[in-house]
Formats: structure tokens, sequence, C-alpha cells
């Protein structure tokens, strides 16, 4: 009897142990009946803290909200459907990670995909499609957007919206030391929306046909690295910011517009921009009030205009290199900038020491770039022997001229370029090569039919 007692307690134990693990962190997972009429909400109530809800492929319909640290995965295609005017998504919990899921945002207004006001989430290989906002963070940090492709979506049998009228692909406000990497942005009105938001890493991502691929305003400390934008009106707009690192981005095709640009510059402190490279934009680099950083490596190829300096002074500008670009370089009212190590193509310098640069000096001639501010349809005139002779004879305030005072005869061997050195010794090797044999074969047919 005592024996039949003591397996009874140890069977209610037991019980007791196994439904506290299920309680204390187990994972949920969608039932079969291939998601019909199930909801999403509920299932996210009946995670515990800390859980992990797997779900397995369904298509679900209205909005959520997470106010737990849990973990939401998709196994298959998972798919949320959100037609209200409220976010698809809401994080207000700490420590949430969400991951695979498609998400469809047909609501309009001030609405977004995925709305975070916490910090430490992580947004993961994300497929958002939306009318409104893709993600926003407000008011939170350390959180982590990954591997995530948002575009717009545009409603059947409407027109197109045009770009004013579209919202951001990441939105940021007031939100410090995220992660933004790896991430798709297409036919957004900006792709990529930082304010008042610190120390951000913005890395490898790829932004096209929006407005602004990075718009950047007060983000002091903010690495913007590896990013690629394409067919937008600017590739990225960096504005009001401090020590900020912009290195070895690309942005290529920003000519939707007579204001577009590669990498454009206002009022920026103190910061860093190497390596970068800016192709086929209308304007290649803009700089504006913006005072005491540092270009150097960036490559400048095939722009209307290179590099356009107003209001700029006391930057360092070396080992930059243009090439095939209409006009390479314009600057008005931008002095005390210090030029070195630069090759400009179109510049035809004397080099009479065999250092590699030029002992005559290449000074920035802002003839032009006043003439057509002050009356813009002399744009007409643009390389005209006239137009060129006049600014030949343009020499005032030639003491404040942005001048590089040893520009590269040729363009600077990238760091990289070792292989393609020694590719080069090898084709001149081969060339020696087959120019010996060539002589042989001249010089024994000579004697042979002698």
């Amino acid at each position: 009897m005592m024996r039949g007692l003591l397996i009874r307690q140890w069977a209610i134990v037991g019980i007791a142990v196994a439904l506290g693990v299920c309680l204390s962190g187990g994972e949920t997972a969608l039932a079969a009946d291939n998601g019909a009429n199930l909801n999403l909400q509920q299932l996210i109530n009946r995670t515990p803290k800390g859980g992990t809800l797997t779900l397995k492929s369904a298509e679900y319909e209205g909005a959520i909200t997470i106010d737990k640290p849990i973990r939401i995965q998709a196994e298959g295609t998972v798919r949320l459907r959100n037609g209200a005017n409220q976010s698809a998504v809401q994080i207000r919990a700490d420590g949430v990670h969400v991951q695979g899921l498609q998400i469809v945002q047909e609501g309009r207004e001030e609405t977004a995909a995925v709305l975070v006001t916490a910090s430490g989430a992580v947004l993961e290989s994300l497929d958002i499609r939306t009318r409104s906002y893709g993600i926003v963070l407000r008011d939170g940090g350390r959180n982590e957007i990954r591997h995530t492709a948002i575009r717009w979506m545009d409603s059947p049998g409407q027109p197109a919206v045009k770009l004013s009228d579209k919202r951001n692909g990441i939105d940021l406000f007031n939100s410090h030391d995220n992660r933004i990497v790896d991430n798709y942005i297409s036919s957004m009105n900006d792709g990529i929306y930082m304010e008042n938001s610190h120390r951000i890493q913005v890395e490898r991502n790829r932004i096209e046909h929006s407005r602004y691929g990075l718009h950047c305003m007060y983000i002091d400390g903010t690495v913007m690295r590896g990013n690629v934008g394409s067919y937008n009106v600017t590739g990225a707009m960096i504005m009001g910011v401090k020590d900020v690192e912009v290195t070895g981005n690309t942005f290529f095709k920003q000519s939707e517009s007579v204001n577009s640009q590669g990498l454009l510059f206002f009022d920026v402190q103190t910061s860093r921009i190497f390596n970068n490279k800016v192709e086929g934009n209308r304007v290649g680099l803009y700089i504006e009030q913006s005072h005491r950083n540092e270009f150097r490596n960036n490559e400048v190829v095939q722009n209307f205009v290179g590099v356009q300096f107003l209001e700029s002074e006391g930057n360092r500008f070396v080992s930059n290199r243009f090439t095939r670009n209409v006009i390479e370089a314009e600057a008005s009212e931008s002095k005390l900038n210090a030029f070195s190590g630069n090759y400009w193509e179109a510049f035809r310098g004397i080099d009479t020491n065999g250092d590699g640069s030029s002992e005559l000096s290449y000074a920035i001639n802002p003839f032009f770039q006043r003439l057509t501010s002050a009356t813009p349809a002399y744009q007409l005139f643009f390389q005209s022997p006239g137009m060129l002779f006049l600014e030949s004879m343009y020499t005032s305030g030639k003491a404040e001229w942005s001048v590089d005072k040893a520009p590269l005869m040729n363009p600077e061997i990238r760091s990289e370029a070792g292989d393609a050195s020694s590719g080069s010794a090898g084709t001149l090797a081969a060339g020696l090569l087959l120019l010996f044999f060539s002589v042989f074969t001249i010089l024994y047919l000579g004697v042979k039919r002698t």
C-alpha cells in the first residue's frame, strides 16, 4: 500500500516537472491544418517568455503585438497580411527575435510593416511588401536588421505612386547603437533614413530606385561601409553630422534628377570619406558647408561633375582619382582646402624629376560655376571655344582658389592591384618573347632565301 502511494507521488512530481519545463521556455509549434483559421496573436500569447514559436507554412491575417521576449521563426512560407491602418507587427518588449516571415502591409497612413519601440530586437530574413513604411525603430537601441528585403507595393489597377508620396524602407529616430546589415531595399522614398540616432552601423546594404539611398541627419559616430546604391535620385545624403565614417561604398547611376548626386555632404564635420566609388552620376561628390573632413582614395568616374565644393573649408583631399568626368571639379567660396596627390585625367602636367607628380599645380577655376549660377542660360555655351577662352583669362581671387599642388601624372595604383601589376609584367614578358620569335623567324627566312 505504501509502495503504491509512493509511485503515485513520484508520478505527480514527474508530471509537474515536465509541465514546468514546457512552461519555462519550450517551443510552441504550429499544428497541422495548414494554418487555416488560426490566430497568430493567440499563438504568440501562448508562447512563454524566452520561448520559441516555430511556424509551419501558412498565411495569417491581421496585425500582431509582441510584448514579451520571445523568438518567432518560420519554417517554410509564412505570410502575414495586414489590411488595417496599423502596423502589421508591433514589438514592444526587449529581446524579441523575428525570423523568416513574409509581411504584406496593405494599410496606409503612418503605419509600418514592423514597428519596434524596444531594444535588443533582431529582425532577420524578412520579406516585406508595403504601402507605407517598411521597418520603423523608435526610442530604442541595440537592435539589428539583417538579410531583409523591403519593397514598395503599388495598388493593382492604380497609377504608380510618386516617390514623394511613398514612405521610407528603414526609418530610425532617437534609436542608437543599431546594426543594419546585408539588406535590400527598392522603390521607397528613402531607403534608410536615420535621424537623431548615433553610432549606427550601416553595412553592405543595396538600395535602388528610391529618392535617397541613405539619408542621414544628426547621426554622430555612425559607420556607413560597403553599401551600394543605384538609380536613386541621390545615393547618400549626409547632413549635420560629426565623426562619421563613409568607406567602401559604391553609388552609380544617380542621375534621375537635375539635383542628383552620388554622395552629398551638407554640414559635415571631422569625418572620413575613404575608398568610395561614384560613377555615372550627375555630380559625383557634392560638398557644401562641410569642414575639416578627409577625402582619401575615392574613385570618381564618368560623372557630369566630378566634385563640387560650395562654402567648404579646411578639408583634406588626398589620392583621389578623377577619370572621364565632363567637368572634373568646381569650387566656389571654398578656401583653405588641402589638395595633394590626386589624379585629374584632363590635367596635363610636367614631371621633371620622375617622381610621378607634376611640378605644375592644378587649380580649380570657379569661373563657369559662378557664371552659370548667376545666369543659368549660359550653360548652353559649356566648353565652347569662347567660354574656354574667357575661363582661361579669369584670375579674380586666384589666391583663394582650391589648388592641388602636386597632382599625379598617372592614376595611383591600388594596394590590392598587386596581382594586376604582376600580370602586366607577365604580359610584357610574353610580348618580348613573341617579338624575339618574330625577329628570329624573319631573319631565318631571309637567310634561307639568300
